[in-house]
């Protein structure tokens, strides 16, 4: 009888695959943010209180936690912050671009636009407003943050990650809406030494798109054809939140 009852019926007989890292009190985050900036589930009113028998938890967490969305005004000084973007800014056709052989031969890896265009010779065009996540199988090493930065011996950090000639051609020339990865970073740490800066990232959110960082089960998905949804609180103002991601494949 009704139409979106019966597509919801065949919708959930897909695969759907969760894309997000479960978080805890000793989930990492990055060191810059000062200790103690976490503390979740801690219990503020218990079972057997006489007012109300029930049992409520505070919540406290960065914005950059976790699997999470980054909003333009967390590099961009008065950039969009989160109450920009509405429901419709939380679903995009998926595209994942595998480099992870090329992460496992070199951790340090800078996907190039040559890679880019290599994909689209496979499986087609990016869409416009596509979500294109670059799968490196870096979410497996969470939640070990020495081995997710590529920690060597010397203190150098080695991912892999996006360079800004990729990030340009997805665009600037496919007008793509956003980008994710698995790595806690949008640069490699090759192309972040190379500018002294974060430049992909600052790039991306410059131009007021959005990325998703600390992805996981890439490895589950189809290169093209799945949906992405990005669910994240309505809370104004912030700069980045932890999200609930999750994909729909055949």
């Amino acid at each position: 009888m009704y139409k979106l009852w019966d597509e919801l019926k065949r919708i959930k007989k897909l695969r759907w695959i969760d894309l997000t890292h479960r978080l805890d009190n000793d989930s990492p985050f990055w060191s810059g943010i000062p200790e103690g900036s976490v503390e979740l589930a801690k219990t503020v009113y218990d079972w057997g209180e006489p007012m109300l028998e029930c049992h409520i938890q505070t919540f406290k967490f960065p914005g950059q936690f976790g699997t999470h969305i980054d909003f333009p005004g967390h590099f961009i000084k008065g950039g969009q912050l989160s109450e920009k973007y509405g429901i419709t800014d939380t679903v995009y056709p998926l595209c994942v671009v595998d480099i992870s052989e090329k992460a496992k031969q070199n951790p340090r890896y800078t996907v190039s636009a040559k890679d880019i265009m290599e994909y689209e010779e496979k499986y087609g065009q990016i869409p416009e407003g596509a979500f294109v996540a670059l799968r490196s199988d870096w979410g497996k090493k969470w939640p070990d943050m020495n081995a997710i930065s590529g920690l060597a011996e010397d203190g150098s950090e080695n991912f892999p990650g996006w360079s800004l000639e990729a990030l340009k051609y997805i665009y600037e020339v496919r007008n793509a809406a956003a980008n994710g990865h698995e790595t806690l970073d949008t640069d490699s740490s090759a192309a972040a030494e190379e500018a002294g800066d974060l430049a992909c990232e600052r790039y991306v959110l410059e131009i007021g798109k959005l990325q998703v960082e600390m992805l996981c089960n890439l490895d589950q998905l189809p290169p093209a054809g799945a949906i992405i949804v990005v669910a994240f609180l309505n809370i104004k103002g912030a700069t980045g939140l932890p999200v609930r991601a999750w994909a729909i494949a055949e």
